[in-house]
């Protein structure tokens, strides 16, 4: 799997369009990194960069942007509403693909070691990275913030993790660590900095102090007046959102401020955020309605509605959900082809694409034809008393007909992996170990390809059942068709199964393979006839 670290650079920065463009700039010239966002304010008088890249990338990315910073930022004329001690004030490092948090604890520790010996600037390590309990917490490292550094760096206990103890009147100090995704999010309220920041008080964990904790786990906030917007905010950070998700932080601010008599006007979120979070959002709300919706383009259009996403700035989701922005386009040759294409392919002088392929293109259409015919049937007056039941299969039928056409390519995919160890030498004894070693894990590779095709035809098998049952009776022929395509499929990958298993040389696996493989192509055969029997009788 690729590694893929983000980074989130918060710097001392947000009124002087010289600087940011010149820290994005140096962030983009590094090859390797991605700069995705942007996200500058003129009353906190931050900015907050989300870039991302492999780790030696996002390591030579981040150092690019301090040394801007240390150019042309001067803390000693800075002032903002958020608070801030150093330059490039915070820079996190944030496991996203194929990374582990250690692995990111180690990469915090080597920008903050090059930068400060670069430099000559003090850092401090939080969160994962921290080497002592009492800095883990950004909060606590920066207590007294820049101002109330000159005594700080006086105590040996707060000494920098690296670079130079005395205190440095431009730079000030930056924090450096490894942590889980934070979502900064800000609730807009028609209403005072002071009543924004009660409702905050009453909500994130620290709440007034250990005698007074707030509602909600793993919050931060505060309240500010955002000038720009005119109005104040409830601006938090959720350290973790499968704790408190962005929905329930939302509705406890609208509880809040209704109990303030203040009004509430949509919400935004200040860089990036995980897809999981709005289809969390969205789920909540579906049920919160009793609404039916299945299809991810529009949850992610109900969640910025429901949370006021656009209210302040445009929410674009292909800029805004991370998962989106650093997507690869999907490398499926066969699968992207126009269908006469696919058949010409398939009728070409050549083994790939074969059987395998077309047994998976053939059993996403049979499960799409079913879906198709739900979909039909859904909404539709006549039918409203049995709504319900096409409602649990829907969605299911929806997504496997997506889960199915990866499997077109995969298929190809797992075949050529055989052929590179048919093709290696075998001229010494070592060679034809690595040769057949080689071959039996194509092999493998290649029975589980059709393998997974099945396990995934099969689990389609009930909903199409309700769909002959309580389906439209003018899609009849429709859902025939599907049944049989989709136990075509099974019984194409159930052959291609078995034609790879047959040079297998591991006995307790090929046994294993078979006994699945068996019942899955029998079930086909008996569910594709109790449909038919379903339909035959309507």
């Amino acid at each position: 799997m690729k590694k893929i670290v983000e980074c989130v650079p918060n710097f001392s920065e947000g009124r002087n369009d010289e600087t940011i463009a010149a820290i994005s700039q140096a962030i983009e010239r590094v090859k390797g990194c991605t700069l995705l966002d942007v996200d500058a304010g003129r009353s906190t008088n931050r900015t907050v960069y989300t870039f991302v890249g492999d780790p030696e990338s996002v390591v030579e990315g981040a150092l690019a942007a301090a040394r801007v910073a240390a150019q042309m930022i001067d803390m000693r004329s800075h002032s903002g509403e958020h608070p801030r001690f150093g330059a490039l004030d915070v820079c996190p490092f944030i496991p996203v693909a194929g990374v582990t948090m250690n692995e990111c604890v180690l990469i915090a520790k080597e920008f903050a070691k090059k930068a400060a010996e670069e430099l000559g600037v003090p850092f401090y390590l939080y969160e994962a990275a921290a080497e002592h309990d009492y800095r883990r917490k950004l909060p606590d490292l920066r207590q007294g913030e820049y101002e109330g550094l000159p005594e700080r760096l006086k105590d040996p206990i707060w000494r920098p993790d690296y670079g130079p103890t005395e205190f440095v009147a431009t730079w000030g100090i930056t924090a450096t660590g490894a942590r889980s995704f934070l979502i900064a999010y800000n609730v807009n309220i028609l209403g005072t900095p002071n009543q924004a920041h009660r409702i905050a008080l009453n909500l994130r964990e620290g709440g007034r102090g250990v005698e007074e904790p707030g509602s909600l786990k793993e919050v931060k906030g505060m309240g500010w007046f955002v000038k720009e917007h005119n109005m104040a905010q409830v601006t938090v950070n959720l350290l973790d959102y499968r704790v408190t998700p962005i929905h329930i932080l939302f509705e406890a601010v609208k509880k809040e401020a209704k109990d303030l008599s203040v009004g509430v006007a949509g919400s935004e979120i200040v860089g990036l955020v995980p897809l999981e979070a709005l289809l969390m959002a969205a789920d909540y709300y579906i049920a919160k309605e009793k609404l039916f919706i299945y299809e991810e383009d529009q949850k992610i259009r109900l969640a910025i509605d429901r949370l006021g996403l656009s209210s302040v700035n445009q929410f674009n989701s292909q800029d805004k959900i991370i998962e989106y922005r650093i997507a690869e386009p999907p490398c499926e040759p066969l699968a992207g082809m126009t269908v006469r294409g696919f058949i010409e392919e398939i009728a070409a002088r050549s083994s790939a694409p074969g059987g395998g392929s077309s047994a998976a293109a053939i059993a996403a259409i049979g499960v799409a034809l079913g879906s198709m015919v739900a979909k039909l049937t859904h909404g539709v007056r006549k039918f409203e008393n049995v709504q319900p039941h096409l409602e649990k299969v829907i969605p299911p039928l929806h997504d496997l007909a997506r889960q199915l056409i990866p499997m077109i390519d995969a298929d190809t995919s797992a075949f050529k992996l055989y052929m590179e160890g048919v093709r290696m030498p075998q001229t010494t004894e070592a060679e034809k170990v690595a040769r057949d070693a080689k071959m039996q894990a194509g092999l493998k590779t290649a029975i589980q390809v059709p393998l997974t095709t099945m396990r995934l035809g099969d689990s389609g098998w009930d909903s199409l059942c309700t769909v002959a049952h309580y389906g439209n009776r003018a899609s009849k022929s429709d859902t025939q068709v599907g049944a049989r395509a989709l136990e075509t499929g099974i019984w194409g990958a159930y052959q291609n199964v078995l034609i790879n298993l047959t040079d297998i040389s591991d006995t307790d696996y090929k046994q294993q393979v078979m006994t699945e493989a068996d019942k899955l192509v029998e079930r086909a055969k008996g569910k594709c006839a109790e449909v038919l029997h379903i339909l035959a009788g309507a």
